[in-house]
């Protein structure tokens, strides 16, 4: 047999390795620097906890007192310089000061430890998500304000307060927000996820980055490795941004430095140089890679599918249960929305995977397929359940807000009948009826149902219902100040003088700064025969609220019936400043001139009431009887014709005018 050839010796070439990228040496600090951030809100807690008095929150939220109310708080103080730094520094704020940032971080840092590499969602329409949310948080507001002929005139600051965690959810929402915005959206939507797709404060900064001149840079060392990118959590392709612009140009950029850390070349760096906004990208060389491999993105069907189902999830969460709030509905909308995308996808796909998310494979379910669809479908019950609780309670709250002009009327009549239009009755009525069906659905008690039970009762007639809902809300701390109030009425109802007066009082002491119990005690008071109580208490009223008219007016008003005149003018002219349209202030005013002979001035009252209101026939009767006092017989002739047109049937009127041409007659002879 022939021998076999010989074999040939080959020389074997080792397989190149490519470099290990090495550990980035800023995550120690920034994680020293994100512990540090939340030892300094421990530190704010426990000072006001201590003193009971504190700097308001430092959070860029409490900014929208200004867009609401041109409020200056220390939370708008802070959001406005870093705004600024971001413009000059960029955007480390995000990078090294936010806590919601850390536990992203963190999340991220334990899926690492398991194998797991978070992978973001590509999408074009759910990144908008952040901008729209801060339009509609510190843009439409002061908008809207614009709109309606208010003024954005500084109105007053804030920047100590009593009531710390007053704008805080709980800790059980407070909880779940951090477990949702920190946790399940790095899982599901990527590193960074909440940033990316629900971040408010995040859209402003990176507007700011754009005009940065500091910034990641590269020098001609840079050999294109790919480590920068592969650290970076921000889902910023440095690699290619550095190549193509000479710096990181991306303002998801959150300057946590990871990439120049582990730059195996030292080519990147953090400096000064050309702004993003106004440079062009450098010429690209003519390799076939030239150009960076466009991103994968998701077609229109799937786009509208995520938009449609963040938008119900939000609208369906947001507020649910009166403790949802605004940025956790964000992520949950976000979180859901994915979970739709990859419902679809399963279905319609034969293999469904990804790092730490292994649904189906060939066509088959996999356990983890299974748990998925159990979980969707209880999620997807849940979700419709919450709609039907979240339509119930817009109902109730449309019929709370229609009643919202008469409680102030049924506030400020104190044993008084109160009486409300049979629409208006019949919208409580139905308003009740569907925040019981909130109750009686719901899952969870929702916060502000036993108030506003507890005000539609108290419209609808029904007191005993009002004052046992009342109850319940001051269990809650609903609306306590309003509900001392509901009680004062109620016990008024049954004869229990002085459980009502008690009750204005609480009122009082829970919130001094309201005008409404003020005025009601002020007014039950003087009502029953005692002037110089209700004088004390409304002037109690004008120390704390020295810019209610209704106080200042309620005020002359007790002043004038005790006598003191002098006083009461006084009183009644600064109501007058304080409303100028103030149309029984104007009349109570012309009415103690004239009561100390000084027509002139009662008269020219009385004719700027007129004309604020020309058709107001009781205005002309003691316009009337101001000009005669005058001796103005002629004037106040014609005045009164005007009224008796007005109202053939007035018998003042009618009194008053017959007098006057007798006594012209009289005059005449």
């Amino acid at each position: 047999m022939p021998s076999r050839p010989p074999i040939p010796h080959v020389l074997i070439k080792p397989e190149h390795k490519a470099p290990k990228i090495r550990a980035s040496k800023m995550g120690k600090w920034r994680a020293l620097a994100l512990i540090l951030v939340h030892v300094i809100i421990g530190l704010h807690i426990a000072h006001w906890l201590t003193t009971g008095e504190t700097v308001t929150p430092v959070e860029p939220s409490e900014a929208m007192a200004f867009s609401r109310s041109s409020i200056i708080n220390a939370g708008l103080i802070f959001f406005a310089a870093t705004i600024l730094l971001t413009a000059i520094f960029g955007r480390f704020f995000c990078g090294w000061g936010c806590h919601v940032l850390a536990l992203q971080d963190f999340c991220r840092y334990l899926m690492l430890k398991i194998g797991i590499t978070p992978r973001p969602l590509k999408t074009r329409t759910l990144v908008w998500v952040p901008t729209i949310a801060f339009f509609y948080m510190f843009l439409w507001p002061a908008v809207y304000r614009l709109w309606i002929g208010d003024s954005l005139a500084v109105r007053g600051t804030e920047l100590v307060t009593t009531e710390f965690w007053s704008t805080f959810p709980g800790a059980i929402v407070g909880g779940l927000t951090f477990l949702v915005c920190g946790f399940a959206c790095v899982y599901f939507l990527g590193a960074k996820g909440f940033c990316t797709f629900g971040c408010p404060y995040g859209a402003i900064f990176a507007a700011a980055d754009r005009v940065s001149p500091l910034r990641i840079r590269v020098t001609d060392a840079c050999e294109q490795c790919g480590h920068c990118t592969a650290v970076c959590s921000s889902n910023v392709i440095v690699h290619q941004e550095v190549r193509d612009w000479g710096m990181v140009v991306s303002p998801g950029c959150m300057k946590c430095m990871d990439c120049v850390s582990v730059c195996p070349k030292d080519a990147l760096y953090y400096g000064a140089g050309p702004i993003p906004l106004f440079s062009k990208m450098r010429a690209q060389p003519a390799s076939s890679d030239s150009k960076p491999p466009s991103k994968p993105v998701l077609n229109w069907r799937d786009e509208l599918l995520l938009i449609a189902v963040f938008s119900a999830t939000f609208l369906i969460v947001r507020g649910l249960y009166g403790v949802i709030p605004f940025l956790m509905s964000l992520g949950v909308a976000g979180v859901v929305a994915f979970l739709a995308l990859t419902s679809a996808r399963l279905l319609r796909e034969r293999s469904v995977e990804r790092p730490g998310l292994r649904l189906k494979r060939a066509g088959k379910l996999l356990p983890q397929g299974h748990v998925f669809v159990v979980a969707v479908v209880l999620l997807l019950a849940l979700l419709m359940h919450s709609a039907a609780v979240r339509w119930q309670t817009w109902l109730g709250d449309r019929a709370f807000a229609k009643s919202e002009p008469q409680q102030q009327i049924f506030l400020g009549s104190p044993g008084v009948p109160f009486t409300i239009s049979p629409e208006a009755k019949s919208a409580a009525v139905l308003g009740i009826e569907n925040l019981r069906k909130v109750d009686a659905w719901g899952l969870v008690p929702t916060l502000g149902n036993a108030a506003k039970l507890a005000w539609l009762n108290a419209l609808a007639g029904d007191h005993a219902a009002s004052a046992a809902h009342a109850a319940v809300a001051l269990a809650r701390n609903e609306l306590p100040a309003q509900m001392h109030q509901l009680l004062a009425h109620s016990a008024l109802q049954r004869g229990d003088r002085e459980f009502a007066i008690s009750a204005w009082k609480r009122s009082i002491e829970l919130r001094p700064d309201l005008s409404e119990a003020y005025l009601a005690l002020g007014s039950y008071l003087a009502q029953t025969g005692n002037l110089a109580g209700g004088r004390e208490v409304f002037d109690l009223g004008r120390q704390a609220v020295a810019d209610s008219a209704e106080l200042h007016y309620n005020a002359g008003l007790v002043r004038a019936l005790l006598g003191e005149t002098e006083a009461s003018i006084e009183l009644f002219e600064h109501a007058l400043v304080l409303r100028p349209g103030y149309l029984e202030a104007r009349e109570n005013l012309a009415g103690v001139y004239a009561s100390l002979g000084r027509f002139k001035e009662s008269v020219a009252q009385f004719r700027l009431a007129l004309s604020a209101a020309p058709e107001d026939v009781r205005t002309q009767v003691l316009l009337a009887r101001a000009l005669l006092g005058m001796g103005e017989l002629g004037e106040a002739r014609k005045v009164l014709e005007s009224a008796m047109q007005l109202d053939p049937t007035n018998a003042e009127a009618g009194e008053l005018l017959h007098a006057s041409k007798n006594e012209a007659m009289q005059q005449s002879k």
